[in-house]
């Protein structure tokens, strides 16, 4: 799990900051495998996993939220991206409720504050 240290002075440079810390922590993950331990280097098929993981992770900007998806399916993660949320500050992090919505149930963090943890599966 990544640990982003900084927050951000904008929520795209936010998702930015967060998308570059979750590209970290897949590369990581992979890095501690086991059989990536016992040859001490990455395997060319971790590689290629790594390089499409860092491709096809993106995010779109709706209405209320920016959503991080991986292009080839599965939402990582909402970032509140408005001001008039009734229950979240703007660049707060929610779990997905699903495809189209977050769980609004509490913050994983706020990508304009920093201090916050992120994982490569997500919040």
């Amino acid at each position: 799990m990544a640990y982003v240290e900084e927050g951000s002075k904008t929520v795209d440079a936010g998702v930015n900051t967060m998308m570059k810390a979750m590209r970290y922590d897949y590369l990581y993950w992979h890095l501690n495998s086991k059989s990536n331990k016992e040859v001490g280097e990455l395997r060319d098929v971790n590689k290629k996993m790594i390089a499409e993981f860092n491709e096809n992770l993106d995010y779109t900007v709706g209405k209320k939220y920016i959503k991080v998806v991986e292009k080839t399916g599965g939402v990582k993660c909402f970032v509140v991206n408005c001001e008039n949320d009734k229950k979240f500050p703007i660049g707060t992090i929610l779990k997905p409720a699903g495809w189209a919505s977050p769980a609004r149930n509490f913050s994983r963090g706020n990508v304009l504050e920093g201090k916050y943890k992120i994982s490569w599966t997500g919040a």
